[in-house]
């Protein structure tokens, strides 16, 4: 990402942590850089000397939000487990965090600006839903060497199984349509894909 360097200090992260409260308060375009250093408790030539413009500030939220679900997401579960155990949590940790507040925001931000600053595009997708792919992979593909299931192309499977877990609940959310996605429809929406994930790839 050329031109978008960032520099680390003293005050590092209370600039992070108080960018992301008035991103996620904001958005992108109202979040102002007088608004973010005084919720950060910085001057602005504090939060300048760490990142060269507003964007910058966003991506690196993004990123560190993204990995940190991913990172937690991932240390919690069985590696070990069968797909049919495994699937539905992942399943349902993936659309539990693209309908929170904070998921959304950044989903929302990253189309809007993706336009303006393709750069900020380029990294949503490489913190988010290529990290998903990628870690989602890394487990099918242990599956594999078990025998349970049986896949030509891994990434593809991968990135499937995260598309079928978001069908329907995050374009509505998105748009902010008058949906209800509660507990129960969730678990609904999760299990159908895992149905129709495992009728596809199941060993046989």
């Amino acid at each position: 990402m050329r031109n978008l360097e960032i520099k680390k200090g003293r005050k590092f992260d209370q600039v992070v942590e108080g960018a992301r409260t008035v991103f996620l308060r904001d958005g992108y375009e109202g979040a102002s850089v007088d608004d973010i250093a005084r919720e950060s408790q910085v001057s602005k030539a504090t939060l300048y000397s760490y990142f060269p413009d507003k964007r910058v500030l966003f991506i690196e939220i993004a990123s560190r939000e993204m990995k940190r679900q991913a990172d937690e997401g991932a240390g919690s579960l069985d590696m070990t487990a069968p797909p049919e155990v495994l699937l539905p949590i992942v399943g349902r940790k993936l659309i539990d965090y693209m309908l929170s507040d904070f998921g959304l925001a950044i989903f929302r931000t990253a189309v809007a600006e993706s336009d303006r600053f393709p750069e900020v595009g380029r990294k949503f997708y490489e913190s988010g839903p290529m990290l998903v792919r990628d870690r989602i992979t890394d487990y099918l593909e242990t599956c594999i060497a078990r025998g349970e299931l049986l896949i030509d192309d891994v990434p593809l499977a991968a990135e499937q199984f995260a598309e079928l877990c978001k069908v329907r609940s995050v374009l509505c959310c998105t748009f902010d349509m008058e949906c209800d996605f509660n507990c129960a429809e969730r678990d609904r929406i999760v299990a159908s894909a895992v149905r129709m994930f495992m009728a596809a790839y199941r060993a046989p």
